[in-house]
């Protein structure tokens, strides 16, 4: 996988918006009112952000792959003891998170990271924290086999259980026509990731983004203009506003345990490389339904929003943002709560 040459492009283009978005607010001008300045906002935030892809369900998923891969998303069969689906730590009725710190697996063991939200998951440059995986259909079987999550102890296993039913040798069958033999660990990734390709959630920002500037309204425009120049956008930008990028974190200061109340020492992409320089190194978390998805970070640590953004702008921007700034740029982050498409939340009938 290409996780460092990613990072060593993140942390570039980084730079280059991070010097560009300090330029500009370092300019000795009277800054603009949001009423006066709507175009020229509306300009600037097509700068950082893109209207969401039209084709964001990708239409050449067949019905029958997308079935199968809800079918499985929702089945506990899926881990050993059957306790554990997919939807159990990435519930859809919640904004696909479980609202919990960290997520007890089959046996009741915890992990020591948050469970991200699976929506938008397939618009990622990369899957888990530590951006491991390069797409959803990867992520989709690491959970399975994991022996503190779903706790499968092999493909084989699972592949015979799936064979044991005999409504998934119809299902599969439907969902791979081509194959002798459709019940493989492959397919059974290849489905989950066609499923989860299916949950985007585009909010009235990026309404706003496709032209209608009144999608938002004035107190949104401020938040938007607020998140652009404290310099958010540094790394939260395109449509998925992250999602995109490895970054350091806390990129300022050593004192984030303190800050937060966090117990455990995570190590970011350290932990897979064990390279001193990946140290700290996280996927940089997507802001869509982030409203939504709390608690926050890597670990959970962090109950309320306006916290989280206070403290994003003392450990990654090195700014004592003010209670008007917090205010403003959760506002404007309400803006990018979308809505869960119905029919995936809709629980299938088990084979």
């Amino acid at each position: 996988m290409k996780v460092k040459s990613l990072f060593k492009l993140s942390i570039l283009t980084a730079t280059v918006i991070f010097i560009f978005t300090s330029c500009n607010s370092n300019k000795n001008e009277a800054p603009q009112t949001v009423t006066e300045a709507k175009d020229t906002l509306f300009e600037k935030a097509l700068l950082y952000f893109q209207p969401f892809p039209k084709d964001s369900a990708n239409q050449k998923l067949s019905v029958a792959k997308i079935l199968l891969g809800k079918t499985l998303f929702y089945d506990k069969r899926l881990s050993k003891n059957n306790t554990q689906s997919c939807n159990t730590c990435h519930n859809l009725e919640t904004f696909g998170v479980d609202n919990l710190a960290t997520s007890a697996g089959d046996l009741g063991k915890h992990g020591n990271r948050n469970s991200p939200t699976v929506l938008n998951a397939a618009f990622h440059s990369m899957q888990f924290w530590d951006g491991r995986a390069k797409d959803v259909e990867e992520q989709a079987g690491m959970p399975i086999l994991n022996p503190v999550e779903m706790n499968m102890p092999s493909e084989k296993f699972v592949e015979d259980r799936l064979k044991s039913i005999s409504g998934y040798k119809k299902l599969f069958s439907e969902a791979f026509p081509e194959s002798s033999n459709p019940i493989t660990y492959q397919n059974l990734r290849d489905a989950i990731g066609a499923f989860e390709r299916t949950l985007a959630t585009p909010s009235k920002f990026h309404q706003y983004l496709d032209g209608n500037k009144q999608a938002l309204n004035e107190d949104e425009k401020k938040g938007l203009e607020t998140f652009i120049n404290v310099g958010c956008i540094t790394c939260h930008s395109s449509y998925t506003l992250g999602g995109k990028m490895l970054q350091k974190f806390p990129l300022i200061g050593n004192n984030y345990s303190q800050l937060t109340g966090s117990k455990v020492e995570d190590l970011g992409l350290m932990e897979q490389t064990k390279k001193e320089t990946d140290k700290f190194i996280f996927k940089v978390p997507s802001l869509l339904n982030i409203t939504e998805t709390h608690p926050y970070f890597h670990d959970g640590s962090v109950a309320e929003l306006s916290t989280a953004i206070k403290l994003m702008g003392k450990l990654q921007l090195n700014k004592e943002l003010n209670e008007g700034e917090v205010s403003s740029i959760k506002t404007f982050l309400t803006t990018l709560k979308g809505q869960v498409p119905q029919d995936a939340k809709n629980i299938p009938a088990m084979p």
